[in-house]
């Protein structure tokens, strides 16, 4: 922006210049704005947990198929011997 330009924020539906809030207040923006990103940043490694959470619950299921057939082969060999 501009030198003369002020950088307009919403705060609770009303409309604000940051260069108009006091420091506090300011750094209270900054505060909110790390948090708000530092939450999505968390949301998305949840996902991805989760996703990697079915990916081996389904791998396990696989094994223990792959497992259960080779053991009903084992079987049958031994009865066809």
């Amino acid at each position: 922006m501009g030198k003369n330009e002020k950088t307009p924020i919403t705060i609770n539906g009303e409309e604000h210049y940051f260069e108009d809030l006091t420091e506090q207040q300011q750094a209270m923006v900054y505060h909110i704005a790390a948090l708000d990103k530092n939450l999505g940043s968390r949301k998305a490694f949840t996902e991805l947990l989760k996703g990697w959470n079915m990916l081996t619950i389904s791998l396990a299921d696989n094994t223990k198929e792959i497992a259960d057939t080779e053991e009903v082969n084992e079987e049958l060999r031994s009865v066809t011997r």
